[in-house]
């Protein structure tokens, strides 16, 4: 059953990816790659990245998305979006840091997310982050840029 949800939430991530990107970027100027690895650090406390399908309860997942500029002009403010898989909680580890967050996939601020508890701010657990969002200031033409996001099977 894991293998099934791993499977499927790598591919509603990039649905959802490719979605956003068509609408932002119609005449096909941008390419998507979106990849999962298991997040493992070695006997020297080196991180390593491997590729996973499956994967059991408390793994970290990174996953992933590189956009590729395929035209020969600059793309200029590319805002990019992945979703937390719904089996998955974010670990609040984001590359590039710079990430803004949302609950609810429509309001995003910067992370850590707040709210007003009893009077008093708290963070928001990360286990409510739904969605990570980056603006990508200038991709060059021809060049590249990758965004990720670490999550835990739940």
């Amino acid at each position: 059953m894991k293998r099934f949800k791993i499977l499927r939430s790598v591919l509603l991530a990039t649905l959802a990816s490719n979605c956003l990107l068509n609408v932002a970027h119609a005449d096909d100027a941008l390419k998507m790659e979106l990849t999962s690895n298991q997040v493992v650090k070695n006997s020297e406390g080196k991180t390593i990245y491997t590729p996973v399908r499956t994967a059991p309860a408390g793994t970290v997942i990174q996953y992933k998305a590189t956009y590729i500029n395929t035209i020969n002009k600059d793309i200029n403010d590319l805002m990019v979006t992945l979703p937390i898989p719904t089996n998955m909680t974010f670990t609040g580890e984001a590359v590039p840091a710079s990430a803004q967050a949302s609950t609810d996939g429509k309001n995003y601020a910067d992370m850590p997310l707040m709210r007003k508890v009893d009077g008093k701010m708290v963070k928001v657990p990360y286990s409510e982050y739904r969605t990570l969002r980056w603006n990508i200031k200038l991709l060059p033409a021809k060049k590249s840029a990758a965004v990720a996001l670490n999550t835990t099977v739940n």
